[in-house]
């Protein structure tokens, strides 16, 4: 092979690596490689709004896994009855949420902390803080950045 021919074919293999590279980033999961799809760049995570931020007790009715949007990971989400409603609460990814200290049973008595949003033309809220016996469960800060960015970095 003459050097002309090794030239083009390292440019060529170059090129289709790095397509193939933005490729498999634009699927991990928008919001960074292995997020899930949970990571800031989501459009999930852009419905978080710090200026819709309330906090609200009541009894846990029910714990779910929930897949918010089409190529997310499985989430996890309650059902909290409030005396005035009751209200799906989002927490974060499933691989998150089930590896933390506190955790969340069927009857529990929780303070949320968290973002009012419009989810499926329902209202619902994604989760800043969770209180439970004394202890807290931080999700995300003030700006709504989640917890699990970065995490065991």
């Amino acid at each position: 092979m003459d050097a002309k021919r090794i030239v083009w074919l390292i440019i060529i293999m170059a090129f289709i690596t790095a397509l193939a590279l933005t490729a498999s980033m634009s699927f991990a999961g928008r919001g960074g490689p292995g997020s899930g799809g949970w990571g800031m760049g989501s459009a999930y995570q852009r419905m978080y709004n710090p200026a819709s931020v309330e906090t609200m007790s009541g009894t846990v009715e029910a714990i779910d896994r929930t897949m918010p949007m089409r190529r997310m990971a499985y989430g996890v989400h309650l059902i909290l009855k409030t005396d005035k409603e009751t209200i799906p609460v989002h927490l974060g990814p499933g691989w998150y949420i089930e590896r933390q200290d506190i955790q969340l049973k069927k009857g529990d008595q929780v303070e949320v902390k968290g973002s009012r949003i419009n989810y499926q033309g329902k209202p619902a809220i994604i989760a800043a803080e969770i209180k439970k016996d004394g202890h807290l469960l931080v999700l995300r800060d003030a700006q709504g950045v989640p917890a699990w960015t970065g995490w065991r970095r």
